[in-house]
């Protein structure tokens, strides 16, 4: 691909550019809102939580994420007028390693891991990508988490925490590659740093940013593609 020669690494983020979590998080939050009375529909409740978690983060930047998540559930019950029951929260917290992975994202890095050393750079806790990391199907050469970094994306501290972690694994700022879903959560702080970015257009075609703010400014990818599996036929040829 025309633009990628020299690059040695990929960095990502998972939760939805690998694992599909908006598909998890409605499967969890969708069945409680039914069971509680709240009548809304999965695009109000996506975009319940976008808001509402970025402000959870903000506000408690060292907060581990079941717990983000449990106190996001409870913001979501507040606006609603509803009290959130702390089992229903605890359980949401602990809902990650529940979420599917896209089915094309194991074939996929497989591939990738071919050609090039792949990093994770996630809004979560270790335990929680632990969990997730098996329905991926793949050994990361790196994993820097908002546990590790002690702030959450896009925070102004998580990028700077990847490229200094990056020269243990024999890889160099200018041969990283930023992949990921989010413009508001990775694209626009990836570019304040100078890095290449791929852009997982995985809401192609649909309304709205899902489980996502929409971000803050104008951002221009350097490549985009609807799916993982379309980036990895593009790096990655098949010699079939």
């Amino acid at each position: 691909m025309q633009g990628f020669e020299g690059v040695a690494a990929l960095s990502f983020d998972c939760y939805g550019t690998l694992i599909d979590w908006e598909t998890g998080i409605l499967a969890e939050l969708g069945t409680w809102a039914n069971r509680v009375g709240i009548g809304a529909d999965d695009g109000e409740l996506l975009a319940a939580f976008a808001e509402l978690e970025s402000v959870v983060q903000d506000e408690r930047p060292a907060a581990l994420y079941p717990d983000v998540l449990a106190e996001t559930l409870r913001r979501i019950g507040a606006r609603h007028g509803v009290a959130v029951d702390e089992a229903d929260a605890v359980a949401f917290g602990s809902s990650v390693g529940r979420w599917p992975a896209f089915a094309d994202s194991p074939a996929a890095l497989a591939r990738l891991k071919e050609r090039f050393r792949l990093i994770i750079l996630s809004n979560v806790d270790r335990t929680s990508f632990a969990d997730s990391n098996q329905r991926l199907g793949v050994e990361f050469d790196l994993v820097v988490t908002a546990q590790d970094v002690g702030a959450y994306k896009p925070s102004a501290r998580s990028f700077p925490a990847l490229l200094e972690r990056i020269a243990a694994i024999g890889v160099g700022r200018d041969e990283l590659v930023h992949v990921a879903q989010s413009l508001f959560h990775d694209h626009v702080p990836a570019k304040h740093e100078g890095l290449r970015t791929v852009w997982i257009d995985r809401r192609r075609g649909r309304p709205g940013s899902g489980a996502t703010p929409p971000p803050p400014e104008s951002v221009e990818p350097n490549w985009s593609f609807g799916s993982l599996g379309e980036f990895a036929d593009a790096v990655v040829p098949s010699t079939g």
